[in-house]
């Protein structure tokens, strides 16, 4: 009788110890969930302070960034325990899901000179030029203190561009997430943003023929996004500022820390992008479509023909000047001055009809990007034939590149865009890993 009395005490005890253990690690974790839950809020209450509308090289809104620039570590790394092995093994998680090299803070501030060798300012931060150890340069994108992107948009840019690939995007070389700092590194676009070259009066202006071949490699990156990307993914700032030119003059997209990958519900809470960019319907609707990036995409193609910045009533100039247009004719009046006498009028008359059919006020009525992308790779072509009237190549004026190709059957005209059932698009890989990271827009 005594063995079984103890035997049960000791029971007894060991059940409460266990009880114990267990009501102490619950108690933990809903003090961790109330404690990161407070954080989410007061991230999500200063996001709500406004509208984050960018002008085109920056944003007019002044939400505070999720996380900091400086020697001082934000509140959430600082957290000691449980918390700060959760971020880590966050931080860790993003590496492995982009595949994209970390780079240490220290080989940063030494590639930059401390921070010293700035390119330029953007609505992520200031970008520094930076040469690396292996001799390679490239341009750090650092998240300035009072950035409207955030530690969300960081981490958006991050994952996608890891599994983004095509020669009109920006290469996304590393990026920096240690002790609060948050950095971006790309390759070097020696020739800086579109947008400089079109406004700034120092730098020689762009002649036609580049300016088509700029229509036609933007007009493929965003193809890819939207038909070779899986999931396709709505870029939802496309501007001139963020399409960068390298030595060769070649464009790429840039800046995809407002992009999003397309689903069902496109509705959300808020406004984001460029004034003067965004798709009416957009506004109207708060549902971003890709049929908004080829609305986009019309403004820019605009920008190349006029020279005229969207944020000074460009749609209202190219209203007036659509009045009197017909199809590829009556557009010479909304001509760049710096082109007269300078450009194919026809050519310029084919892309000005293929962008307004891009900014039509109505998304259904819109191309798609694939048809546009086909209609603006016909201008500026000039098509050699051999003695039998085959097609041997393709040249573009001001580029030495020559393409074989097969002669295509792609049609711009008034009514819309056309295509022969025979006619082949240009062959885009198709990366098929998936980025299922939950975002808030």
């Amino acid at each position: 009788m005594k063995g079984e009395y103890k035997g049960i005490i000791i029971g007894i005890s060991i059940g409460v110890a266990i009880g114990a253990v267990l009501a102490t690690w619950i108690l933990l974790c809903m003090r961790f969930r109330r404690r990161h839950a407070k954080v989410q809020v007061s991230g999500n209450e200063q996001r709500g302070l406004s509208l984050p509308i960018r002008f085109n090289a920056a944003d007019s809104s002044t939400m505070l960034s999720d996380s900091t620039f400086g020697h001082e570590t934000p509140e959430i790394v600082k957290r000691s325990g449980f918390f700060s092995w959760f971020a880590r093994s966050e931080r860790n998680l993003l590496a492995t899901a982009s595949g994209i090299p970390r780079y240490p803070f220290r080989d940063l501030q030494k590639a930059t000179h401390n921070f010293t060798t700035v390119l330029g300012q953007g609505a992520f931060g200031p970008v520094y030029k930076a040469t690396m150890a292996t001799g390679e340069t490239v341009a750090v994108k650092v998240l300035a203190i009072n950035s409207k992107q955030g530690e969300r948009e960081f981490q958006t840019e991050v994952l996608l561009l890891g599994r983004l690939h095509h020669r009109n995007l920006v290469n996304l070389v590393g990026y920096c997430a240690e002790k609060g700092h948050r950095m971006l590194i790309y390759e070097f676009m020696s020739n800086g943003s579109l947008s400089t070259h079109l406004y700034d009066e120092n730098v020689e202006p762009l002649n036609w023929e580049r300016r088509v071949r700029i229509a036609q490699d933007v007009s493929r990156g965003i193809e890819y996004l939207h038909d070779g990307a899986v999931p396709s993914v709505l870029h939802r700032d496309i501007k001139s500022a963020n399409i960068l030119l390298d030595h060769s003059m070649r464009a790429r997209v840039a800046d995809f820390g407002l992009s999003k990958e397309e689903n069902l519900d496109g509705n959300v809470s808020d406004i984001r992008g460029t004034y003067g960019y965004l798709d009416p319907e957009y506004i109207s609707t708060k549902n971003f479509t890709k049929k908004s990036d080829v609305y986009s995409f019309g403004i820019l193609l605009f920008e190349l023909i006029t020279g005229r910045n969207p944020q000074q009533g460009l749609i209202e100039y190219i209203d007036l000047a659509a009045i009197s247009a017909v199809g590829k004719t009556g557009w010479e009046e909304i001509i760049d001055s710096r082109l007269i006498g300078k450009c194919n009028m026809e050519e310029a008359g084919a892309m000005a009809a293929a962008a307004y059919k891009c900014v039509h006020k109505s998304a259904r009525k819109r191309p798609t990007m694939r048809d546009v992308s086909q209609a603006v790779s016909e201008i500026g072509r000039k098509k050699r034939t051999d003695k039998h009237g085959k097609f041997l190549s393709i040249t573009v004026e001001g580029s030495s590149e020559v393409e074989q190709v097969e002669p295509s059957n792609v049609e711009f005209d008034n009514e819309g865009v056309t295509f022969d059932e025979n006619s082949e698009a240009e062959q885009i890989d198709f990366p098929m890993d998936r980025f299922n990271d939950e975002r808030s827009v």
